[in-house]
């Protein structure tokens, strides 16, 4: 069985809570990735902040990037995935939150990121094209 640390990319880098969307921004540009976990000062995951939060809810309403910190981003509680939760969990979780990228946790802590495109090349075709669809509509 395909788990979720199988196939996600392990040692994400968490975007503190109180640092500034600008900061997020400029460590998503050096990491080449297109989201981050927002972590707490308690080391707890408090959220994912991704470029397009940035662009559509920071940018987009005329706000300051660099005013307005990661933390004020996370909406709700985290949705997550267990580090030994399979493809088959890791496909569900997607469809039925409807997002692409999956913190991974083992236990408490913050193990990695799984995204839509790992979670598409552990499935069987039918799978991933059904994935893909569900996380295209609206």
């Amino acid at each position: 069985m395909t788990t979720a640390r199988d196939i996600m990319t392990a040692g994400a880098e968490c975007a503190g809570a109180e640092e500034s969307v600008l900061e997020a921004a400029r460590k998503m540009t050096r990491l080449e990735v297109g989201a981050l976990p927002i972590c707490g000062t308690d080391d707890r995951l408090k959220g994912v902040i991704t470029d397009r939060d940035i662009v559509v809810k920071v940018l987009g309403q005329g706000k300051d990037p660099a005013a307005v910190t990661a933390g004020s981003m996370a909406q709700g509680e985290a949705v997550t995935i267990g580090a030994d939760d399979s493809a088959e969990e890791i496909f569900s979780t997607m469809t039925s939150h409807k997002v692409r990228r999956l913190p991974v946790i083992d236990g408490r802590r913050l193990v990695g990121m799984v995204s839509l495109a790992d979670a598409a090349r552990a499935l069987s075709d039918p799978k991933a094209g059904q994935l893909i669809e569900a996380l295209s509509t609206d």
